[in-house]
């Protein structure tokens, strides 16, 4: 396999082939993400592209899903896009489930039609950073999109039969915001109601702007129990129609993991619990991305 950068996949699909299409991301403006930090977004060669295609057809034959790789491959140009999943198809056959990162802006420039013509390609799932509802600290970190096209560009790619996975972060909207972070990303969530949801707890990194305001002191960053507090308060407001709330990141100080809506009231006595001290936290030490 042809891999440039860093290379970045969801949890959930740590088991697939990483097919790198794409080299880093197209929006790249985050504060507080330091991934692709010094990246230029480029699309890989279709030569490179179908020899890891090829490589996969020889030595993956176990693993029955793939993820597109990197930051945003839905932003490859439709009459680019089809042709390596038909190759995907024709070379690996046995793969049930194609997943990619989207955001905001790649969901926009596709018609529906082109959305569904990658779901009956096996383009199954889609992972869309969130990270808040709050369109004061949308703004603030420069996600690129306010909480109406977020809304919007979710309930677009659902509508084609595209599973969605969110992505939200607790404890980005700092201490004075903390509580508007959690219900209106509550608020938002509900109004997608995708599939998977997806929690994690900030950590800064060094080097992203979000790590440099806080250094400077424009940016505070929230406790341990303000981060549960914070979770259970956007658990609370969110209302799935069937969907699968995790919070069991490697980032997250309490492993959660509920199907809503029937887990949530098991769920919240859960964070009511460790925040009285009766659940043990994950240690410092043992938090990472």
């Amino acid at each position: 396999m042809h891999y440039e950068g860093n290379i970045i996949r969801p949890p959930s699909e740590a088991d697939s082939i990483l097919l790198q299409v794409t080299v880093g991301c197209s929006h790249n403006k985050c504060t507080f993400c330091g991934a692709y930090k010094g990246e230029r977004f480029t699309i890989k060669k279709d030569p490179v592209i179908f020899e890891d295609i090829e490589f996969a057809a020889k030595y993956c034959k176990r693993q029955t899903r793939l993820f597109i790789c990197d930051g945003d491959a839905l932003i490859i140009p439709q009459k680019r896009l089809v042709p390596i999943l038909e190759r995907i198809n024709e070379r690996l056959p046995w793969i049930e489930r194609i997943g990619l990162y989207a955001n905001t802006k790649s969901i926009k420039m596709k018609t529906l039609d082109e959305l569904k013509e990658l779901r009956k390609l096996g383009v199954k799932i889609a992972y869309m950073g969130l990270e808040t509802g709050d369109d004061v600290t949308l703004r603030r970190v420069d996600k690129g999109a306010d909480s109406i096209k977020m809304v919007e560009m979710g309930k677009k790619i659902r509508s084609a039969g595209i599973k969605l996975s969110i992505t939200v972060l607790l404890g980005l909207a700092g201490r004075e915001r903390s509580n508007i972070h959690a219900t209106e990303t509550g608020r938002v969530l509900s109004a997608i109601d995708p599939e998977y949801v997806g929690a994690l707890s900030l950590m800064l990194i060094p080097g992203t702007q979000m790590h440099t305001e806080y250094q400077n002191g424009d940016f505070e960053l929230i406790t341990p129990d303000e981060m549960l507090t914070e979770l259970g308060t956007m658990i609370a407001t969110t209302n799935l129609t069937s969907g699968l709330f995790h919070a069991n990141h490697a980032s997250n100080y309490l492993p959660i993991r509920a199907n809503l809506p029937q887990d949530k009231e098991k769920t919240l006595a859960l964070i009511a619990q460790a925040l009285q001290g009766k659940v043990r936290l994950r240690p410092e030490y043992m938090r990472a991305l």
